[in-house]
């Protein structure tokens, strides 16, 4: 069964859900797995999606005719 492309935020939601049953321990050992598998798999699609975020966004400077200029994130400052 195919699930719906669920946001960054509605993921990190059932994550903490997810937690909050685990610790518990009230659940059956195989209640349990099921869980860890759903969380093993939100945490690899918000990874990716934070790794898509991070990919968007861009660092301002002040270029020569001081005007901002666009850098890719991460990139280091010439001095």
């Amino acid at each position: 069964m195919a699930q719906k492309k669920q946001t960054f935020e509605q993921s990190m939601e059932r994550l903490n859900v997810i937690v909050r049953e685990l610790e518990k321990g009230e659940a059956p050992l195989s209640e349990s797995l099921a869980l860890f598998e759903e969380g093993t798999a939100l945490i690899a699609a918000c990874g990716k999606m934070l790794d898509e975020a991070e990919q968007k966004v861009v660092k301002l400077r002040k270029g020569a005719d001081s005007a901002p200029v666009e850098e890719p994130f991460g990139a280091e400052e010439e001095q």
